[in-house]
């Protein structure tokens, strides 16, 4: 069984967390016309579409969340750079052309998955910026990504992890930091 150390985030704190990052979307952005979501794969897109319920209960309106599969983008895996499947099915490039895309991810660790995730919206289309929203921030940087909203910022050990759990995959709500053995993120 994986060895929780600490228990960051609770369902309330998500919650919490993410109504903030939806004020935060509609002052930086003017509201929300002109702006899509992207949820990278898996609960990216489960927060992708939580934050696009608050916005759409905030300004009355809805705005598009999609599903993103950067699994091809990966520069950490057999047949990197290589697209073979497309990475927003379905999404018709004029819906990023000109848009302001906010990227969402769970944990924001390295930056080479926000990195592959930049690199699906460009062989998409053309959107007029790429911003980012992240539930939890850990540091360990390799590449010079930085998010513009933060659910929190938990400065970790990098023999430590962060566990996010949702109710749309894991059943429950829950963010916490595990001691070695779990696989890193």
């Amino acid at each position: 069984m994986d060895d929780i150390r600490h228990v960051i985030m609770d369902e309330t704190g998500i919650r919490r967390a993410l109504t903030r990052i939806a004020h935060e979307i509609l002052e930086k952005n003017k509201g929300i016309d002109g702006c899509v979501f992207a949820g990278i794969r898996t609960r990216g897109v489960y927060l992708a579409r939580r934050v696009a319920e608050r916005v759409a209960e905030i300004e009355g309106k809805p705005v598009l969340a999609f599903d993103l599969d950067i699994t091809s983008y990966r520069d950490d895996r057999d047949g990197a750079g290589q697209a073979e499947a497309p990475a927003c099915a379905g999404i018709d490039p004029a819906e990023i052309r000109d848009k302001h895309v906010i990227l969402f991810d769970d944990v924001l660790f390295t930056g080479r998955t926000i990195r592959a995730a930049m690199d699906a919206i460009m062989d998409v289309g053309r959107p007029r910026s790429i911003q980012l929203a992240v539930l939890v921030d850990r540091g360990h940087r390799e590449l010079p990504i930085r998010p513009d909203y933060v659910g929190k910022n938990v400065p970790t050990a990098r023999s430590e992890s962060i566990g996010v759990s949702l109710k749309e995959v894991d059943g429950s709500d829950m963010v916490a930091i595990y001691g070695s053995g779990r696989r890193t993120r």
